[in-house]
């Protein structure tokens, strides 16, 4: 076997190998309810799910919030209880549909999503990257996704 064929052979090898370390990732962070930006953004614009804007109303005047998005502080002046009444009405009391966190770089979302999880919501995404970015990607804004000023913070 010539050096050619063996590399040939390598490089199919590798592809094939390279393939499904990415669809085994994409369904690790489907099993973890992890979702990107571009995702989320394409399956609330399908009606499919709800982005949720969990961060301050301070960072929302500063950047602004998620086009498509509603704005529910986990800094609820109702605490833990007050966070998850206001996310029940927003999704009409239905604890199944799904829904997307997001904050500035997703440790808030990640807890709200633990917190939303416990408290029985059955499909709940965690918006890893946020806003600002972090190692998931790298976030909404940097992007350039759509942001719409918030008009009450």
């Amino acid at each position: 076997m010539t050096n050619k064929r063996i590399l040939s052979c390598l490089a199919a090898l590798f592809l094939v190998y390279g393939s499904i370390l990415t669809s085994a990732a994409a369904r690790a962070d489907s099993q973890s309810g992890i979702i990107g930006a571009r995702e989320a953004l394409a399956a609330a614009e399908a009606g499919e799910i709800t982005i949720v804007d969990v961060r301050s109303p301070m960072e929302w005047r500063i950047t602004g919030i998620p086009g498509g998005s509603v704005p529910v502080t986990i800094h609820h002046a109702g605490g833990a209880d007050g966070f998850v009444a206001e996310i029940l009405d927003v999704m009409d009391g239905d604890r199944s549909r799904p829904i997307a966190l997001i904050c500035a770089s997703g440790v808030r979302s990640g807890a709200a999503q633990a917190l939303l999880r416990d408290r029985g919501f059955s499909d709940v995404r965690n918006l890893a990257e946020g806003m600002q970015g972090s190692r998931a990607g790298q976030g909404w804004v940097a992007q350039g996704l759509p942001v719409r000023p918030c008009s009450f913070c």
